[in-house]
């Protein structure tokens, strides 16, 4: 798990074996994002700005679930 500086998103980890993408977000609601290849998780923890890469690369792009 790792913490982020963001507007929005809190924590953000990684599933390799299964890639899926996990997120939880400032107000403590965790998501999962299935299929994000290791090389799109890579660049998220990378990014500049999280919640844009999110909002560029992931949302929309990957089915999710929301989990509580």
């Amino acid at each position: 798990m790792v913490s982020v500086e963001s507007e929005a998103l809190a924590e953000i980890d990684y599933d390799a074996a299964h890639s899926i993408v996990f997120v939880r977000f400032l107000d403590g609601d965790w998501y999962r994002y299935f299929g994000v290849p290791p090389a799109v998780h890579a660049a998220f923890l990378a990014a500049a700005s999280h919640g844009h890469f999110f909002h560029t690369h992931i949302l929309g792009r990957y089915p999710y679930q929301r989990d509580r």
